[in-house]
């Protein structure tokens, strides 16, 4: 049968075949708590009774250019644990552990075996952080989107009894700030990248990185990590007085998001070797110190404050990427301060 909204582009069969195929994705990362079914309107989830006196925690962000990389690549499955990990540590951030996640995929014309890899990423990494993949939506809208091409962005609610939300007021001078490494630009900086690597370089994405022993597909499409074990991990052997997600601005921005008034942060540069990647970067794109440490993670995939003295406990968490102290809490006026 013709169909004339086919004609104009969009493909509504072809969106009930992506719907089949995702279904076991989205239905292995349930637990009792989701209450709804796949294709409902809305997603319905009882709050957990572990939580006793709990705050809902939400966030919501998008993957950005590191999908032009995927698009190169033919790539699709890792997009989606980049996105639901980078929100589980946002409000990770805070203390919350995550619930529930619903993402939105937007393309222009709808490749049912695409949306499958996208999805079963974002199944994989729910299934990781113990929360339901309970709902999205998938937009055909032709001639919005270049051919072959979409973009992916999420929401992700999670929660926290009151009495243990972090929002860094009892971070004071003196306390250390310590590093958990991450996995290399995680979903920041990709434009500068993208141009450092293919415009200037020349290079294609099966081609070697230089310095880093990857294809460039290989390094620039590393899942960015969740460090929600790690957290739990410490939580039981520390105080965790404050976390930072290093994303977008860096070590120089993210950082002072979560220091009270009278304090900031004096880093030590000098205390850990940033993955190759980004000396390929500041040498080749000749990009300025500072603007590294402001654009690019430079390693470090989140940070957590605690008091001194705290070494002993940290040195032995089971945590899968060893923390490493890079600087101290001082007097200041919420600034990162980077010393050499």
């Amino acid at each position: 049968m013709s169909s004339k909204y086919r004609e104009s582009g969009v493909d509504i069969d072809a969106a009930n075949r992506a719907m089949k195929r995702i279904g076991e994705h989205v239905k292995a990362t349930w637990g009792k708590e989701v209450l709804s079914e796949v294709g409902n309107f809305g997603g319905l989830f009882e709050l957990p009774k572990r939580f006793s006196n709990p705050i809902l925690v939400s966030s919501a962000d998008g993957v950005g250019t590191k999908l032009k990389v995927a698009f190169l690549s033919g790539r699709h499955d890792t997009v989606g644990q980049d996105l639901v990990n980078h929100c589980t540590n946002d409000i990770l951030v805070q203390g919350a552990e995550p619930l529930f996640f619903l993402d939105y995929f937007a393309c222009g014309t709808l490749d049912p075996e695409v949306v499958a890899d996208v999805v079963k990423g974002l199944a994989a990494a729910c299934g990781e952080n113990g929360c339901a993949l309970i709902g999205g939506e998938t937009a055909e809208m032709p001639g919005f989107y270049a051919g072959g091409e979409y973009d992916l962005a999420g929401c992700i609610v999670g929660a926290v009894d009151r009495d243990g939300l972090i929002d860094g007021s009892a971070i004071a001078p003196g306390d250390v700030v310590w590093a958990i490494p991450s996995s290399g630009l995680h979903t920041n900086g990709y434009s500068l990248a993208r141009r450092i690597v293919f415009d200037e370089m020349g290079l294609g994405v099966g081609d070697e990185l230089p310095g880093t022993g990857r294809t460039v597909a290989d390094e620039l499409l590393q899942v960015h990590r969740s460090y929600l074990p790690e957290y739990r991990e410490l939580k039981k052997r520390i105080e965790v007085k404050g976390l930072a997600h290093i994303t977008g601005g860096g070590l120089i921005e993210n950082i002072p998001r979560i220091l009270p008034p009278g304090c900031s942060v004096e880093i030590d540069v000098s205390a850990w070797d940033p993955p190759p990647v980004f000396k390929l970067f500041e040498e080749r794109g000749g990009v300025e110190r500072t603007e590294m440490y402001r654009v690019f993670n430079m390693g470090v995939g989140m940070i957590f404050i605690t008091n001194q003295g705290s070494e002993v406990s940290v040195a032995e968490s089971k945590c899968r990427w060893e923390p490493f102290p890079i600087g101290r809490v001082v007097e200041g006026d919420r600034k990162v301060i980077l010393e050499t």
